[in-house]
């Protein structure tokens, strides 16, 4: 048995003693997605679920939970938390032939609605974070706020060309689908700031795993560029908090700045030291720290909103 599977049998035990497992659907006839679930989701025990939705949506690296293990352990007990693979990710497989953020958005958002979620942030890194800005573009019934780490709201052929100069590739899947096990190594040297060398059988386990739908993986990274002409800025309703790693070169602080700019008073900024794109995995401590403060204040909000949307008894 590999190290990756050894690895995810433990992790496994260790979510559902914390009350997360994995779980099923199938959106539609040959589309099957998996989730991480509260198990009082599964048991139909939550009816009147009291605790907020939070749903982590994972990079191209890792299916869900692996991106995300940290923070969904942290938060498990405040929060309905909910990580779901995308698409071609983990166990989610579709005969679908679309590849468009627009498809992950909507199948995504189809499958949160059949698990009974009505509203919920979003919490983003990198591709997970260009598909939750589309699900906050189309579903603002759905998405009450996002969380965005080390992403765009559109992968634009300008914020590509840039990205790909700083990290010295010629293309994404060059970059994210490596065929050897140094490009795995690559690839995680340059998602961190400072990532110790590990042993080549781990990189060759993750190697395997990128291997796993590779064509349609693929396929969804060349429908991820568009030309900056058919980009235009949304106009969002909700807040979002960009929580960015100092360090990171694919989407550096500067893109981070810009997208706070483009997003205009609904946007926040704030950034970890000593991190690179992948900081929740690098620095997940620091991350859920402020992650924590973030929803804190987000949950704060929404309870006043609904406090205040009923009259108060007037005092003698």
């Amino acid at each position: 048995m590999s190290f990756l599977k050894i690895y995810k049998f433990l992790l496994h035990g260790v979510l559902k003693l914390a009350g997360i497992r994995p779980h099923t659907i199938e959106i539609e006839p040959g589309t099957i997605m998996n989730f991480w679930v509260p198990t009082e989701t599964i048991n139909n025990t939550n009816t009147k679920r009291k605790k907020p939705a939070v749903v982590f949506l994972h990079g191209f690296g890792f299916d869900g939970i692996l991106t995300w293990q940290f923070q969904a352990l942290a938060l498990a007990k405040e929060y309905s938390v909910y990580v779901p693979d995308f698409l071609f990710f983990g166990g989610s497989i579709t005969d679908k032939t679309e590849r468009s953020v627009e498809f992950q958005a909507e199948y995504m958002a189809k499958g949160l609605r059949k698990l009974g979620v009505e509203k919920c942030t979003l919490v983003g890194l990198s591709y997970g974070g260009m598909v939750g800005f589309k699900m906050a573009e189309m579903y603002p019934d759905l998405v009450e706020s996002m969380v965005v780490t080390c992403s765009v709201m559109a992968l634009t052929e300008s914020i590509s060309n840039a990205g790909l100069e700083r990290i010295g590739f010629p293309s994404w899947a060059d970059f994210l689908l490596p065929v050897s096990v140094k490009g795995v190594e690559t690839l995680l040297q340059v998602a961190t700031y400072s990532f110790p060398k590990l042993p080549n059988w781990i990189y060759k386990d993750i190697l395997e795993g990128i291997f796993i739908y590779r064509k349609e993986k693929v396929e969804l990274l060349e429908a991820l560029v568009i030309s900056d002409k058919e980009f235009t800025i949304p106009c969002y309703h909700q807040s979002i908090y960009l929580l960015w790693g100092q360090n990171d070169e694919i989407f550096d602080l500067d893109t981070a700045r810009n997208l706070k700019q483009q997003i205009g008073e609904k946007a926040s900024l704030e950034y970890i030291e000593k991190s690179g794109h992948l900081v929740q995995l690098e620095r997940p401590f620091v991350y859920n720290s402020h992650l924590k403060k973030i929803l804190a204040s987000i949950w704060s909000k929404e309870r006043s909103h609904a406090i205040d949307a009923f009259p108060q008894p007037k005092k003698e």
